[in-house]
């Protein structure tokens, strides 16, 4: 693949815009700070926990455990890093309440080429990975196989269905032999509609229960961000790809018998190919918003995931309790998307083995 994208002005024209007001000067400085590389324009990566930990001590993350993802080899991007319909409590996207500024964070102000936000991900994430050549605890046959991505997670931050060229975006990555999870609240239906290609897997992140409690805790900023979110769960059934509904346990929120019989409603309504119930973590600027004693514990979140099993007909499939994720499937033993901890499923901690029983990502 011949290339002709000049670096030099990409990088400049970054420059430019994040130095054009205080507010993006602002923005900027505390994105560089918390260890966001910037791509494209507007666009981000950042290294994960689990591609260190992969490195490092061979302990690989609930999506190499699940559906083949290799840790290190795994790009975390997103295509608007400061730009999403909500203002959720437990985000840890840099809000303008963080800063003490205002923005207009529903309407990303730049669209920048895919390909651009592609090769430069790509760029980043080797960067970010050659890193740990020549550290001695690092196992150098995986930072050799980190500098060959084969996976895009696009999440991140901001939310990605508010980049209008993202079936490009994904396109681009498929491409290059690079499979792509999308990761979404679900308030732009009509993106996901009209994505011209499918993402490898497609999640829809939930929180709330009902319309009350979706406008307390995912505090939209544009009107029926609700309404938007059931069309999505109607569009669901209508992907080829597999589908995914993670609901984020806030603990003292959405842990009463009255939220999960919703969510159990929902996914009889969508019929997600399999659901993850995780725990809300405490890091970014979910800190000024939460408490720590909002993050469940593993045994806590075992235990909801058995009621909403018990609620779906669903079956409790694994678990990753550095992470305090458990995994229920429609459809039995998930999709594969690539090489990574083959029988992860049935014996997770081979791959993650529990060094505390603190939430790791905490402490990265």
């Amino acid at each position: 693949m011949v290339l002709t994208i000049d670096w030099d002005e990409v990088r400049k024209k970054r420059e430019e815009f994040w130095s054009s007001s205080p507010v993006y000067k602002a923005i900027y400085d505390r994105l560089v700070k918390q260890g966001y590389h910037l791509i494209g324009t507007i666009g981000a990566v950042k290294r994960c926990h689990w591609s260190k930990e992969a490195v490092l001590r061979n302990r690989y993350c609930y999506k190499c455990l699940w559906y083949g993802i290799e840790s290190h080899r795994c790009i975390q991007m997103t295509p608007v890093v400061a730009w999403c319909w909500n203002r959720c409590l437990h985000c840890w996207r840099l809000q303008p309440e963080d800063i003490g500024m205002h923005w207009d964070d529903t309407r990303p102000p730049v669209i920048d080429d895919p390909e651009i936000l592609v090769e430069e991900s790509i760029r980043a994430h080797r960067e970010i990975m050659a890193g740990f050549k020549g550290n001695p605890r690092a196992d150098q046959k995986l930072v050799e196989e980190a500098l060959n991505p084969k996976h895009a997670a696009i999440s991140l931050t901001g939310e990605p269905t508010l980049y209008p060229r993202l079936g490009e975006l994904i396109s681009e990555y498929h491409k290059r032999g690079i499979t792509t999870f999308l990761v979404t609240h679900g308030t732009r239906p009509d993106t996901l509609r009209n994505l011209e290609t499918e993402p490898s897997q497609l999640y829809i992140s939930i929180e709330s229960w009902d319309k009350d409690s979706y406008e307390h805790f995912n505090r939209p900023l544009v009107p029926r961000a609700w309404e938007l979110f059931n069309e999505t769960l109607e569009l669901i059934p209508s992907f080829k790809s597999p589908t995914v509904f993670r609901f984020t346990i806030v603990k003292g929120f959405n842990d009463h018998e009255i939220a999960l019989k919703n969510f159990a409603k929902f996914i009889e309504k969508a019929q997600p190919s399999y659901v993850e119930v995780k725990a809300y973590m405490y890091i970014g600027g979910s800190r000024g918003r939460l408490f720590k004693n909002n993050m469940p514990s593993h045994i806590e979140v075992r235990e909801i995931a058995r009621k909403i099993a018990e609620l779906t007909g669903y079956t409790v499939m694994s678990e990753s309790v550095p992470s305090r994720i458990v995994l229920l499937s429609r459809v039995g033993k998930p999709k594969r998307h690539g090489r990574g901890c083959p029988d992860g499923v049935e014996n997770p901690e081979k791959y993650v083995p529990v060094l505390t029983e603190e939430y790791e990502e905490i402490q990265d």
